[in-house]
């Protein structure tokens, strides 16, 4: 049933502008992770894309961390995001009526989830997390599902130990997000770090998608120079999510264009969703109880 509606939407929906009285512009939030420039080059084919079917000034925000485009999100002055699992629950925690999950992103595998990948410089001789004992280590950004949220629960559950620095690593760092986790783990700055990949595909090739892909692609870093040292249980990708108080024409129209993009245009849905992907499919809040349950668990 479910393909059949995106099937019918994408068919029809993607055909005549919405006439948008109701909404003078749309706004589109891009999380941190990346450099700006990267975030808005890939997503520029969207934007487009977007602005000609609603009609109406399509702008991308790229805020330099998560928390941004969550409180745009909470404001009212950002419509549609890609968030994170822990950004949604976040997002959610703060005001339950603010957003609504509308689609996932599917893995080549048919799978919609990923990992927080553990990583260090090949040269360093640490092989795995016990080699990192006293060393630096390396998170992304607080509001990250696999940058900060899920490590921090999984890595003090195998070591005993809390993430505070001293503690079981010597330090603990947050370096603003996965690119920059990335670059400082490759330059030395940290001992190791985490990140986030689908786990599909060849190392060498930072996996099919994620963060390491992006660095990848960006001539960053050369794989063969980074090993793996842990990786977490599957963590639910997080959802693409619109501003609940937006019109219902708009969220069907563009709720029919990501959907079709993958097939209407695979070079955009590359850039727009990180690497590889088989597409996206529906999703709603309850494929997000646990991540919201371990944020509020976090947070007491």
């Amino acid at each position: 049933m479910k393909k059949l509606l995106l099937a019918a939407l994408a068919s029809t929906a993607l055909t005549t502008p919405v006439m948008a009285e109701e909404i003078t512009q749309f706004r589109i939030g891009l999380l941190g992770g990346e450099n700006a420039q990267d975030r808005l080059n890939n997503n520029e084919c969207l934007r487009a894309k977007t602005e000609e079917l609603l009609g109406v000034e399509t702008k991308l925000f790229a805020p330099a961390d998560y928390n941004g485009v969550i409180q745009g999100l909470l404001g009212g002055t950002i419509d549609m995001a890609w968030l994170g699992a822990s950004g949604y629950a976040k997002t959610y925690l703060s005001d339950p009526e603010a957003v609504e999950p509308i689609l996932v992103k599917v893995n080549v595998d048919g799978g919609y989830g990923y990992y927080s990948v553990g990583f260090a410089r090949k040269d360093s001789g640490i092989e795995t997390l016990e080699d990192m004992k006293g060393k630096t280590f390396g998170f992304g950004d607080p509001n990250s599902t696999s940058g900060f949220l899920i490590p921090s629960i999984e890595i003090p559950e195998m070591t005993g130990a809390t993430m505070t620095s001293g503690d079981y690593f010597g330090e603990v760092k947050f370096s603003g997000g996965h690119e920059q986790t990335i670059v400082g783990v490759n330059n030395g700055d940290f001992d190791g770090g985490v990140t986030w990949a689908d786990g599909l595909g060849d190392w060498e090739d930072g996996y099919n998608s994620g963060a390491l892909r992006r660095a990848v692609d960006a001539g960053l870093v050369d794989m063969n120079d980074l090993v793996k040292i842990w990786q977490s249980k599957p963590i639910p990708e997080g959802p693409i999510v619109l501003r609940k108080d937006l019109p219902e024409d708009v969220k069907v129209k563009f709720t029919a264009l990501m959907a079709s993009l993958p097939a209407m245009d695979p070079e955009c849905a590359y850039g727009v969703l990180s690497g590889e992907a088989k597409g996206v499919m529906p999703i709603g809040h309850d494929a997000y109880k646990v991540i919201i349950e371990a944020r509020q668990l976090k947070s007491n």
